[in-house]
């Protein structure tokens, strides 16, 4: 029998902590005084791409009340069902009209079947991306983000995340995206865990508490 997927899990998160506390020690200073950072999860499908598109340029907290509006107002939260609510209802919700767009097009490309969302899963992150790169409104960060907490894939780093890049700025003194990548190189194959280090030192410093829940 294979190792059951929850200590399956916590191994490979303790394996990554682990390479990366070993690797830097900016990141064993950043365990030393926070703790080990969670690990963000949301359930795989269109409902957490919504939600990525309402929360791209924006705090977390208002898109989660802009999420929350847009769920009762849906009740059944599904392709069908938000590809024909209008601009005015959208923005009754706090929706933009760019965002909305987005979130017809993406209901849309799901209805039309141009994406099985069930299959991504399936795939590696660069098919991943490449599926999601197409649809408008779903950019780098959007995928990015959708790897890492839907998809729970290891080696992903977000280079359009502001959180991300300004905490590089401040640990590591170093100013342009390409000496980030560059440095990230180091990390892998265990990136996505060094970017929760990097935010968990983000919202830590400022004293912020993030859930990624919106249930």
């Amino acid at each position: 029998m294979g190792t059951p997927p929850k200590e399956g899990k916590t191994q490979t998160m303790k394996e990554a902590f682990d390479f990366l506390t070993n690797q830097e020690s900016i990141f064993k200073q950043i365990v030393l005084e926070y703790g080990l950072p969670s690990i963000p999860s949301r359930p795989q499908g269109f409902e957490t791409l919504v939600l990525l598109i309402l929360e791209q340029q924006v705090s977390i907290d208002s898109a989660k009340a802009t999420y929350l509006r847009l769920r009762d107002k849906a009740i059944s939260f599904t392709p069908e069902r938000l590809v024909v609510f209008s601009e005015e209802e959208f923005r009754s919700m706090g929706v933009s009209r760019q965002k909305a767009n987005y979130i017809k097009g993406l209901s849309q490309v799901i209805i039309n079947n141009e994406i099985h969302l069930e299959s991504l899963s399936q795939k590696t992150a660069v098919e991943v991306r490449e599926e999601l790169i197409k649809i408008k409104g779903i950019g780098n960060w959007t995928i990015d983000v959708y790897l890492m907490f839907s998809l729970q894939a290891a080696d992903v780093f977000p280079i359009g995340d502001v959180a991300v890049v300004n905490t590089m700025r401040e640990l590591f003194n170093i100013h342009s995206k390409e000496e980030m990548l560059l440095l990230a190189e180091k990390w892998s194959p265990y990136r996505s865990h060094a970017t929760f280090l990097l935010w968990h030192h983000y919202l830590n410093k400022r004293n912020r508490k993030i859930s990624y829940n919106y249930e």
